[in-house]
């Protein structure tokens, strides 16, 4: 009555899946529990589909207990294999709403009336009977496919709304293994008698597996330990409810033991370390996380000082194999989970900070993470992802602060500084967004932003009724070294039809590394017509004879000089100042804060003055505010 041909293959097929996932290690995530109980599922459903389908076939020559056992126990495992398919589904893509304890119990409800009716069909013959003339479908056997499918509707459902956290090819892996679900339902439904449903199931596995479940995703050090993925990934899951301690251990100085020794020594060596925790430290969950750095993750009476004490004895002998033979020291650091540090982006960026410290302590002694330490770190994801929105949502602010002419006192130009906010709408100090933007790469997106509005003022403000020349726009180092600079920054140019004059571009000393690279960049820059202005000088490290190769028309002054010179005058300064305006500079001093101090920087030759003095930076809109000139009554705007 039924074919088997199918599933006895799927079957054979599954145990070798089955043995090599468990052959290796796997961590505790939800994803990974979730396709063990799916493997488990299968694994059950296909050797019940077998044993009632041979059963079935006569059941008049087997104990009647015996064919409804096998029976009720494939439909039991068929109806929670379709939910945790969707459950598998749901794990990957994480809707937190959709993982609430309410709205899990609710979507396990379709899976718990099918086990009840399942369980009673011996007794009612709901999904089937089964009497003298043999196997029949009962009153309620539809409702096997109307359950399946309505969890692959969820299935999809979760996909359309929630598939942002997959990549492309992951996106593509999860709808395909539930298309395939929704084909072994068609073909079971059309050709019952065929044995075929398990072995769509089982291709859906295959493609879960070699997508999401290879164990070896999760491994480093040849299977020794976890990788940094797989660290990630399980405090991720956790945010919230995590507890337990660190032990963070480091090889001393390792990239130049990784230079002395040589990259083949060293990954040999780090294999050994490896399987040393791993064997000495069953209890706890060893991650490697690159570059000379392992974490043990225990519980909260983990005792870091003993195990740190014990590493550190091992690290006196040599780690010596076949094809390698080492000397190294270990450092060590120790970290609380929970409380202030329950956040994956705060974890991860402690550690790594942690992990600096202790590399340079150097000693056996764990070094903890403190408190300052951890807020310090919050306060960096803080401004990065009030970054990450100015820039995604063009929420960069541009405010103006103004420079003044020396000799007239008038308002000359203005230089153009870029300003973010956070969540309560309060400025965040540039000091603090500004790195952050270089470490992560977005500066480049960061400085665009403020040259576009830079160059959209300058198109649909009255100039003239400001007295503005042009504007200053700071230029990252990071920026700086961006190879097509000048063709960006003219192409915006020309989206506002601006002539280049009206920008002067500030590049600080610390641009000024590779002298070939600065005199090109530099050259690039000047030949659209822009003009280049030195800004924080006296910070840096650069001379007079460089300084004389550079096409700058302008140099700033940083107000460290400022302030020291007109606290304690001396002939430094003025010197400099006579030999920048040699070279044909204009001087700028920045930092003036009160009169006495503009007089006394107008006195030594500064052409322009910037300082609190005269303004903090302002929005666009105060600043237009402020130095608008009112229509003169004739129309025109008064000089």
């Amino acid at each position: 009555m039924w074919n088997f041909s199918f599933v006895l293959p799927s079957l054979l097929i599954l145990f070798i899946l089955i043995a090599f996932y468990l052959s290796l290690p796997r961590l505790s995530v939800r994803k990974n529990r979730v396709f063990v109980w799916i493997i488990l599922a299968e694994s059950t459903t296909i050797v019940f589909d077998i044993l009632s389908s041979y059963v079935d076939n006569d059941p008049a020559a087997y104990p009647m207990i015996m064919v409804q056992f096998f029976n009720v126990g494939y439909f039991a495992a068929f109806y929670i294999r379709s939910f945790l398919f969707y459950y598998f589904t749901l794990s990957l893509l994480s809707p937190e709403h959709a993982l609430r304890p309410g709205i899990k119990a609710l979507s396990k409800l379709p899976v718990g009336l099918m086990l009840l009716c399942t369980l009673l069909t011996p007794m009612t013959g709901w999904i089937y009977s089964i009497g003298p003339e043999g196997y029949h479908s009962g009153p309620l056997y539809n409702l096997t496919y109307l359950q399946m499918s309505v969890y692959l509707l969820l299935s999809f459902g979760t996909i359309v709304l929630f598939h942002r956290p997959l990549k492309k090819r992951e996106r593509f892996a999860v709808i395909l293994f539930n298309l395939l679900l929704l084909a072994g339902m068609i073909f079971r439904y059309v050709f019952p008698h065929f044995l075929l449903m398990d072995t769509f199931c089982l291709m859906a596995i295959l493609i879960i597996y070699l997508e999401f479940e290879n164990p070896e995703f999760y491994l480093e050090l040849r299977g020794e330990v976890f990788n940094g993925k797989a660290f990630r990934d399980y405090i991720e899951e956790n945010t919230g409810r995590l507890s337990g301690r660190v032990l963070g251990v480091v090889i001393h100085n390792y990239p130049d033991m990784r230079d002395i020794y040589g990259s083949h020594q060293m990954d040999v060596g780090m294999h050994m370390i490896a399987r040393y925790l791993v064997s000495s430290f069953p209890h706890q969950t060893v991650f490697y996380y690159r570059k000379g750095r392992f974490i043990l993750l225990g519980e909260k009476n983990m005792d870091c000082g003993e195990m740190s004490r014990r590493i550190t004895e091992r690290f006196q002998k040599t780690w010596k194999s076949d094809e390698a033979e080492l000397y190294l020291k270990s450092a060590y650091l120790t970290m609380e989970l929970g409380g202030e540090l329950s956040e994956a982006d705060d974890i991860l960026s402690t550690l790594i900070l942690a992990f600096k410290k202790a590399d340079i302590t150097a000693s056996s002694v764990p070094v903890a993470v403190t408190a300052d330490e951890v807020l310090q770190t919050r306060l960096q994801h803080t401004v990065r992802r009030a970054l990450e929105k100015a820039i995604e949502q063009d929420q960069v602010e541009v405010f103006l602060q103004p420079l003044m002419e020396a000799d007239s006192g008038k308002l000359i130009a203005a230089e153009a500084l870029a300003r973010i906010r956070d969540e309560k709408g309060e400025i965040i100090p540039p000091g603090l967004f500004i790195s952050v933007a270089e470490r992560s790469g977005r500066i480049h997106e960061l400085g665009e932003q403020v040259f576009e509005k830079t160059c959209r003022f300058l198109k649909t403000a009255d100039l003239s009724s400001l007295g503005i020349r042009w504007i200053n726009v700071n230029l990252s180092p990071v920026q700086f070294m961006r190879s097509d600079l000048a063709d960006c920054l003219e192409k915006i140019l020309r989206i506002h039809g601006l002539e280049p004059a009206l920008i002067h571009l500030e590049i600080t000393e610390e641009s000024m590394i590779d002298d070939s690279f600065l005199q090109k960049q530099m050259q690039s820059v000047r030949e659209k017509g822009f003009q280049l202005v030195l800004d924080d000088y006296g910070t840096g490290y650069s001379n007079l004879t460089r300084l004389k190769i550079c096409p700058f028309t302008n140099v700033k002054l940083d107000m460290s000089l400022v302030w020291d010179y007109c606290a304690n005058p001396d002939d430094i300064l003025p010197t400099m100042i006579k030999a920048f305006k040699h070279m044909n500079f204009t001087i700028t001093s920045e930092g003036i804060e009160n009169e006495q101090m503009a007089d006394m920087m107008r006195r030594i030759g500064s052409d322009y003055l910037q300082g609190y003095h005269y303004s903090k930076p302002l929005s666009m809109e105060d600043f237009m505010e402020k130095y608008a000139k009112p229509a003169a009554p004739g129309g025109g705007s008064l000089q």
